[in-house]
């Protein structure tokens, strides 16, 4: 746990049924489900492992609970089946979620944090793509 307060009011459980609904419907979606099929089989002990691991990176970059142990921005730009148009069916899913399953203060504030984050990895896997020496591309 950590002395900072949380980002916006939001509990653990809450966040943990987020990610939850998330993964299931991006199991059901058709762009998004064969991208992360190729790096997580349709198996629910697989499935559980990944959300628990991004549940703790949201608890973290919420709650600032220092519960997540991971690189994102390298794990994404690894993933070939990654392409720059998959971070907007992403987060548009994300704030389909957060406005389902959170009151309407909390689906902003997090929807804020997941785009600023989600701009973040697109920029890094557009980098991790660029040829040598190019000039980054901040769009």
């Amino acid at each position: 746990m950590s002395d900072l307060p949380p980002r916006f009011p939001i509990s653990a459980v809450e966040i943990d049924g987020v990610v939850t609904e998330f993964y299931a419907r991006v199991r059901e979606d058709d762009v998004l489900a064969p991208v992360f099929f190729q790096s997580l089989p349709p198996q629910p002990k697989v499935w559980r492992v990944h959300e628990e691991k991004i549940a703790a990176f949201w608890r973290n970059a919420i709650l600032f609970e220092r519960s997540y142990n991971g690189n994102p921005q390298k794990v994404h730009g690894e993933r070939d089946a990654v392409e720059v148009k998959h971070f907007a069916v992403w987060l548009a899913l994300f704030d389909e979620v957060l406005k389902d399953k959170l009151r309407p203060e909390q689906a902003a504030a997090w929807s804020n944090l997941a785009h600023r984050i989600g701009r973040g990895l697109k920029m890094g896997v557009v980098q991790s793509r660029a040829a040598e020496g190019a000039v980054p591309d901040l769009r």
